[in-house]
């Protein structure tokens, strides 16, 4: 399977026992990429500015209903256009019960090559704006 769906760097790269570098295979490769795709903020690759995901926009917006589907939105035009190996099947933003600036993003995902689903909650911190 690792064929079809990749070997890479894992993330955040790591030095392994030998001495070189650890990677990853498979649909660990495809949730490690989602994790790249959300914690990239847009225009902050020189040589690729578009890379990322709009939800860095998003940090001081107030925490309402609007908010959360901006970035509901977000999450999934960036998986759609940098993660090709996957279908998003859900994204939505909920307020987490201990923490009032964070949100948790839930993506539910399916892999393209074997139909597998897959799932990652991404904790996104924002900072009401005070008027």
């Amino acid at each position: 399977m690792n064929d079809i769906l990749g070997t890479g760097w894992r993330f955040p790269i790591r030095v392994n026992a030998r001495g070189g570098l650890d990677y990853s295979g498979g649909e660990a490769s495809i949730a490690e990429a989602i994790w790249i795709i959300l914690s990239t903020p847009r225009r902050s690759r020189i040589m690729e500015p578009a890379f990322g995901c709009g939800i860095h926009e998003q940090v001081f917006a107030p925490g309402g209903a609007a908010t959360r589907a901006g970035i509901e939105a977000d999450v999934r035009a960036a998986l759609v256009r940098w993660e090709p190996r996957i279908d998003v099947l859900r994204v939505v933003a909920t307020a987490h019960h201990d923490e009032p600036n964070a949100l948790l993003v839930e993506v539910d995902y399916r892999v393209r090559a074997n139909n597998a689903q897959g799932n990652i909650v991404y904790p996104f911190y924002i900072n009401e704006r005070s008027v």
